[in-house]
């Protein structure tokens, strides 16, 4: 389901979003992945109560547009929802570190895998089964 009740995102900071999340998994994996805890955090700002309301992507989009950088609008639902998978798969890389099990290195390679080929290919695996979802099983009209 498009939401128009809220501001679309640019598409050039979503994609260099999903290339700071690359770095901060990899980092995760050969450093600590208690840096995990910053992609929980922006997973649930920019998933749950929207990009606009996330200060690193005011930052972003206000660098990104000074220098014209921006790229196009897209419609920030589906980006929302891909953001609430950033806030589960982190969540639970951070819950199974904290258990002491070495699969959090699972849901970390994922987020690598998933937000580089967002970054590197414009393709967003959750936008997909976003839009997949809302063709399949459309809203009932009010």
């Amino acid at each position: 389901m498009l939401r128009f009740d809220i501001p679309p995102v640019w598409s050039n900071v979503i994609r260099w979003e999903a290339f700071l999340t690359s770095l901060i998994c990899a980092f995760s994996l050969f450093f600590t992945p208690w840096l995990m805890l910053l992609l929980l955090v922006q997973g649930a700002v920019r998933g749950f109560l929207g990009h606009y309301r996330c200060p690193s992507h005011i930052l972003w989009k206000k660098l990104f547009t000074r220098f014209h950088w921006q790229g196009k609008t897209e419609n920030a639902g589906a980006k929302m929802f891909a953001n609430k998978v950033l806030f589960l798969a982190s969540s639970v890389c951070l819950a199974l570190f904290v258990a002491g099990s070495k699969l959090w290195i699972v849901p970390c390679i994922v987020l690598i895998i998933f937000s580089t080929a967002e970054w590197l290919f414009s393709f967003c695996a959750a936008c997909w089964v976003y839009s997949a979802w809302y063709r399949v099983f459309p809203p009932a009209n009010s």
